[in-house]
């Protein structure tokens, strides 16, 4: 992923994070899933996160946030890969998505898969 298509992903996370941050979870039938990715086989050895072959997982994480599905997304700061909160319907398509993502097809990206559950601290913190 190139540095402006690193910062677009970084910028778009941000912003997801404060919009998020100003609203309640809203009651949905959509589940939060979290991956982590870190390096696979085909990373390229001694380069670090922003110069390895991730345009197709900007385009494709992009399209995730442009339909409402991808929450939040962000490298590792320490180039060790990243993660991802999205919501999907049932598990079998928070894998379907992990699957369809080009950095996890081509093998750059290992990838783990939880069903995620948010703590609302504001409301406990409220009590």
């Amino acid at each position: 992923m190139n540095r402006l298509a690193l910062l677009v992903s970084l910028a778009l996370a941000a912003g997801a994070a404060a919009r998020a941050a100003q609203q309640p979870p809203a009651a949905s039938d959509e589940r939060l899933y979290l991956v982590s990715y870190r390096p696979g086989p085909a990373w390229v050895a001694g380069k670090p996160l922003a110069e390895q072959p991730l345009r197709e997982h900007g385009r494709y994480m992009l399209g995730l946030y442009t339909k409402g599905a991808l929450k939040f997304a962000g490298p590792f700061t320490d180039d060790a890969g990243g993660a991802a909160a999205f919501e999907a319907a049932s598990a079998e398509e928070a894998q379907a998505i992990v699957a369809a993502d080009p950095a996890v097809s081509s093998q750059v990206f290992l990838a783990e898969l939880h069903p995620w559950a948010l703590v609302d601290w504001e409301k406990r913190a409220k009590k």
